[in-house]
């Protein structure tokens, strides 16, 4: 599977239908949310939106927020589009993460990436971590909720069967990072009281934090 499969409309309906299937979400969701509990958010940049089900989940909580979703998969896009029906305070545009960011995005209290940082190769990843702090107000959030490398081909193994991807589901993109690496890159961005949050086998939630100017 190569990067075009993710503009493919069946590929996506198949993803998109399988989704709710993948072991973790709920305490993934549980704990981010627990980070995110009683923090100012008003608007947020959503990298890799997909079909907009994250921002959806985000504006659940925060019902004023302003949201911006990036996503180089025509389908996915029309699917978050259909998802919000042209509400104005939430705008998709088509873009591939292995490109430099837009540069008239401005600043957004939370950076949020579900499952999609791991496609890019880590000179890319390390990156857009530099170029997500620079779009992160003073104070505010980036959180990468995604796919990172395990050490040993018996995890991996492990990963592999309890989250059910076999062959038709192998992903020629993905690129996973360990988790040392990535915290490692966080910092020198500029990135503080940076952590991982929570790590179920190749699933992990990394956070860091603008600090105030």
């Amino acid at each position: 599977m190569g990067v075009d499969e993710w503009k493919d409309e069946a590929r996506v309906e198949r993803w998109v239908s399988r989704r709710t299937e993948v072991p973790g979400q709920q305490e993934a969701a549980r704990v981010l949310f627990e980070v995110l509990r009683g923090r100012e958010i008003t608007r947020a940049l959503d990298l890799g939106t997909g079909d907009g089900r994250v921002i959806e989940g985000l504006r659940a909580v925060f019902p004023r927020l302003q949201a911006v979703g990036l996503d180089f998969s025509p389908p996915m896009l029309k699917l978050a589009s259909e998802r919000f029906g042209g509400d104005p305070a939430v705008s998709f545009f088509e873009h591939d993460l292995n490109q430099p960011l837009p540069r008239d995005l401005g600043a957004f209290d939370l950076v949020i990436s579900v499952q999609a940082i791991h496609h890019l190769p880590d000179e890319c990843k390390r990156s857009l971590y530099r170029e997500v702090f620079e779009n992160v107000a003073p104070g505010g959030l980036f959180c990468n909720v995604d796919l990172v490398s395990l050490p040993t081909t018996a995890l991996f193994e492990r990963a592999m069967q309890v989250f059910g991807i076999g062959p038709e589901d192998e992903d020629a993109t993905d690129q996973p990072a360990p988790v040392d690496s990535q915290l490692f890159w966080l910092r020198e961005a500029g990135f503080a009281d940076v952590d991982c949050y929570w790590k179920w086998l190749a699933g992990a939630i990394l956070i860091g934090e603008r600090p105030d100017d």
